[in-house]
């Protein structure tokens, strides 16, 4: 029984090193594909990507001051990574009010009006082709709401991937913990159990080995 219970211990030992080996080469895949991937689009953050200076636009745009504005900085920098996909897609957020005057998509009027203002009467629409024409704001709304999605899903690949690295190393250490217990264990039970022996049935049993 006791070599069964041996047998187990350094089975689990070896199955959390196996295991954790292969969380962290993953985590460490994972995020190298999502860093290259930004890599590969080129993306800059523009000058006004600082606190003092994106704060200076909203106040002249008449942004609210419920505006939630980012506190992080990614002037000039490329985005080569999470944090910064994040950062730029904050500042994105930011543009897309400026340009549509504090107004999220549901709050913009569905079709274009010649002033500008848009409406969501159709009978007020401009028209084209017999057509209403489609608020244009809307659509920059709806691409900069698809491509700050794609930059924070990014930011959240990236933190997964850092997570697994960190569980891998605990699955690891965990196992070379667990192997060294149990040998350590029943090495010294074993030790215990020879020097428990009375000298006489020690011989005894090795004559007759």
């Amino acid at each position: 029984m006791r070599r069964i219970l041996e047998l187990g211990g350094i089975l689990a030992a070896g199955v959390l090193i196996v295991f954790g080996v292969a969380a962290i080469v993953v985590g460490i895949n994972g995020r190298s594909t999502v860093q290259d991937n930004l890599q590969q689009e080129q993306i800059v953050g523009t000058p006004d990507m600082t606190p003092s200076a994106i704060k200076a636009e909203a106040q002249k745009a008449g942004l609210p001051s419920s505006v939630d504005l980012p506190s992080c900085s990614v002037a000039n920098q490329p985005v080569d990574n999470g944090s910064r996909a994040l950062c730029f897609a904050k500042y994105m957020r930011i543009h897309a009010l400026e340009a549509t005057g504090g107004k999220t998509y549901a709050e913009l009027p569905r079709f274009a009006t010649a002033d500008g203002k848009g409406t969501n009467d159709e009978a007020a629409a401009l028209t084209r082709n017999g057509k209403a024409v489609d608020n244009p704001i809307r659509a920059l709304w709806i691409n900069e709401t698809a491509f700050a999605t794609a930059l924070n899903t990014s930011y959240m690949a990236e933190r997964i991937s850092l997570f697994g690295i960190v569980t891998g190393i605990a699955m690891l250490l965990a196992g070379i913990g667990l192997g060294i217990l149990a040998l350590f264990v029943f090495g010294a039970l074993k030790d215990e159990r020879r020097e428990s022996q009375p000298a006489g049935q020690g011989a005894a049993s090795g004559a007759a080995a």
